[in-house]
């Protein structure tokens, strides 16, 4: 974004304030569907309309009053404050289809101003078209010559305007009439208000030039409350004089009664002329300032880059304002805009809703760096918000829909693009603002059924141990997964950041969220129970360990294999579940499809594996593997009502595993581990607490499972009832 552009002082303002704003929201509505609203509600309801659309107006005001005081509004307008708000893929989200609305909104209203033309001279009707792009191009190139004359050209047109409402105002009545304070036609409330409200949406044509005046922070609150106060005023008089003049009937079926009631017809048709002409000026002043900002910032694909120039001392974005026109004249040569003119009227009023969510959310998070000079409560923000989202159902709710749907399809594929941008926004602040609750919350609540587990996965490198996170990220359902790195104290603090960025692109390549946590250290193993036990905040912390094997056993080096059994013992003392992945270097996890648990009952180890494979299972690349639960017993007599009690048991947990009891007689545990587990892709094994030997009693089942494919072994806390998680009773 170029910062260091030139303003005029006062360009395009009228005492600061940008004149479009006010001759906007005076639209054409205020001419030709007015007496149509006054008629179908009467007076009463034509007030409560007023004001309903007003206040969802001025609410959006105060919100662009504060998000404007607070910081400096470049080019971009109601894009660059919600970018820098609620993120760039937020602001892309709508910027994009505001953009596109704000270009064909150029062709809406030079067809109306042609469709007017040829209403005070019929004989003109074979020339609409042609009208409506001569305007077109017309205003089109007086934009090209330069913003400033433009604007400045607004002021005739507000003359007119001026002109209009002073002709009507020394008017007279068309006949005798009875004031009806409220009727009921076939036309419903909500419906008069849907039409009326287009009317009062005009407040963003200042908003959309900010970047071209001197001062944004002070003229954008002036001129946006200004026009919605101009607006209110007059749109809460005119009724009164159209309800004393005609008869409610008359207003509904005669588009140009204020014509018919002024003092002199024709200046009703300057004020039609002049309020389309205003619109399109502001439109093709605005969509290409947009178009701008969205292409410096990296929004547009790279080969548009170009439409983020700016020319002269304004930086105006003249080859952004040729585009406008091409596509301004493109939608006029379609002739008819009625079939999108309803997304379109969506398209702002989702603008004016994130708006006002930008403003509600930086005011309720208290961010230190939101300071606006003008304070808004976070409620206003909100209501005008859910006003917004309220009018755009009763407008059209179709037209909605289709909004949604593709402003949430520009977001995900922004996401996807992973924009780099050099600004803060507040999405950080809302998840601190989540995160502390949700803390808080969990402090208080322990109940067992709550359980899953966020595990920690102490790996030297990815890429060369990504069994090892691939396992943690399987097993990792909706909890925490954290990947940490043990690396020399020598290295460099600047260097530990790299290798930490480093880590976090590698995960996000391969499609694993996980937090990284390098820690440096000149102990291996010594340093995992301190990392364990320090890490996390609150109740968010790792409750389960996921280890490497110690390949230090097979080595003979028995005073490392001790240190290593020395850790597993200390992590057991602080309660933590442990999970030590014992990687058959040419299978890694085979095929996945099955998964071998050999249990010993639903105590403990039997209750956590069980878990555990439920949560693999559930896992895509494990999505069609069959989990066989293995139970040895040595008894051949009590091989039935094993059975059947393991049957009943498992049907009890509703996890989908096939039971199967083994008769071991006089056979070894080692002949039956490699009899009925030779063919499984991965062996979940359970291990005794620590006790004196159990360096060597670890080892031996190094041994014992030499040959076999990867293994889990896996030791519970010993102080958690992993039974009350799988029972449902």
């Amino acid at each position: 974004m170029n910062t260091n552009q030139q303003k005029t002082s006062g360009l395009g303002t009228f005492g600061g304030v940008y004149t479009p704003s006010i001759l906007t929201i005076l639209g054409v509505i205020m001419y030709l569907r007015f007496g149509w609203v006054v008629g179908n509600v009467g007076l009463f309801g034509t007030f409560i309309i007023v004001t309903l659309s007003n206040l969802i107006t001025f609410l959006t005001a105060l919100s662009v009053c504060a998000i404007a005081t607070d910081r400096v509004v470049r080019a971009g307008g109601a894009y660059y404050m919600i970018s820098r708000s609620l993120g760039i893929e937020t602001g892309g989200a709508v910027g994009i289809p505001l953009y596109f609305a704000q270009a064909l909104s150029v062709a809406l209203y030079t067809l109306g101003f042609a469709e007017s033309v040829v209403q005070i001279v019929p004989s003109m009707e074979a020339y609409e078209v042609y009208i409506a792009l001569a305007v077109t191009i017309g205003v089109g190139i007086l934009a090209l010559t330069s913003a400033e004359i433009a604007i400045k050209a607004q002021y005739f047109i507000m003359a007119a305007i001026a002109l209009s409402l002073i002709s009507f105002f020394l008017g007279h009545p068309v006949e005798q009439t009875h004031v009806e304070l409220w009727r009921t036609t076939d036309v419903s409330f909500w419906q008069v208000f849907a039409v009326f409200f287009p009317a009062v949406t005009g407040i963003m044509a200042g908003v959309n030039m900010s970047g071209d005046l001197k001062d944004p922070t002070k003229a954008l609150p002036i001129g946006t409350l200004a026009a919605v106060g101009t607006g209110y005023v007059i749109y809460m008089v005119i009724p009164l004089f159209l309800g004393l003049r005609a008869d409610a009937q008359t207003l509904v079926d005669e588009p140009f009664i204020m014509a018919r009631m002024s003092f002199w017809g024709g200046a009703i048709a300057l004020g039609v002329w002049g309020a389309t002409l205003s619109s399109a000026i502001g439109s093709i002043l605005g969509a290409p300032r947009v178009l701008q900002a969205l292409a410096r910032d990296g929004i547009l694909p790279n080969q548009l880059n170009f439409l983020g120039q700016g020319n002269g001392r304004n930086d105006e974005p003249r080859i952004g304002t040729a585009v406008t026109l091409g596509v301004a004249i493109a939608a006029v040569c379609l002739g008819d805009l009625n079939l999108i003119a309803p997304v379109l009227t969506m398209f702002f009023l989702t603008t004016y809703l994130v708006l006002n969510a930008s403003a509600g959310i930086e005011s309720f998070l208290q961010s230190p760096s939101f300071r606006p000079t003008f304070k808004v409560n976070w409620f206003l923000s909100f209501l005008g918000a859910v006003g917004c989202l309220a009018v755009m159902l009763l407008i059209n709710a179709i037209a909605t829909v289709v909004a949604g749907i593709i402003v949430s399809g520009i977001f995900l594929y922004l996401q996807r693009q992973e924009l780099k941008v050099t600004w803060g926004d507040s999405r950080r602040g809302m998840w601190m603002a989540f995160l502390r609750t949700g803390i808080y919350q969990l402090d208080q609540l322990t109940d067992p059924k709550n359980w899953r587990p966020h595990i920690i996965v102490f790996s030297a490198s990815p890429h060369k141990s990504w069994s090892l996170i691939e396992l943690a990220d399987s097993f990792n359902h909706k909890g925490l997964l954290t990947v940490a790195s043990i690396v020399p104290e020598r290295r460099e603090y600047e260097s530990k950041k790299n290798l930490e960025n480093t880590i976090k692109d590698y995960l996000s390549k391969n499609n694993v969220q996980a937090l990284v946590k390098i820690i440096r250290s000149n102990q291996n193993y010594a340093v995992i129970p301190q990392v364990v036990e320090t890490y996390g905040i609150g109740a968010l912390i790792p409750n389960t360990v996921l280890l490497g094997n110690s390949n230090a056993s097979f080595n003979q080096d028995w005073e490392s294999h001790k240190q290593y059994c020395q850790t597993i013992a200390q992590l057991h003392q602080l309660k933590r579940n442990i999970i030590i992945l014992k990687e058959n270097s040419d299978r890694k996890l085979g095929n996945y499809q099955r998964i071998d648990i050999w249990w010993s009952g639903i105590q403990a180890n039997g209750s956590l594996m069980l878990l555990l494979g439920y949560l693999l299972k559930n896992d895509w690349q494990w999505r069609k593997a069959s989990i066989f639960v293995k139970l040895v017993i040595k008894n051949p007599h009590a091989l039935e009502t094993t059975q059947t009690n393991l049957n009943n048991l498992i049907e009890k947990l509703n996890i989908d595993v096939i039971p199967q009891v083994i008769v071991s007689e006089e056979t070894s545990f080692e002949k039956i581990l490699y009899q009925y587990s030779d063919k499984a892709d991965l062996i979940f094994l359970g291990l005794a607490e620590p006790q004196e030997d159990f360096d060597q009693y670890y080892y031996q089942w190094q041994q014992k499972t030499k040959n076999l494919p990867s293994v889990a072994f896996m030791m519970a806390a010993n102080d958690f009832p992993f039974e009350e998680v799988l029972q449902k009773d």
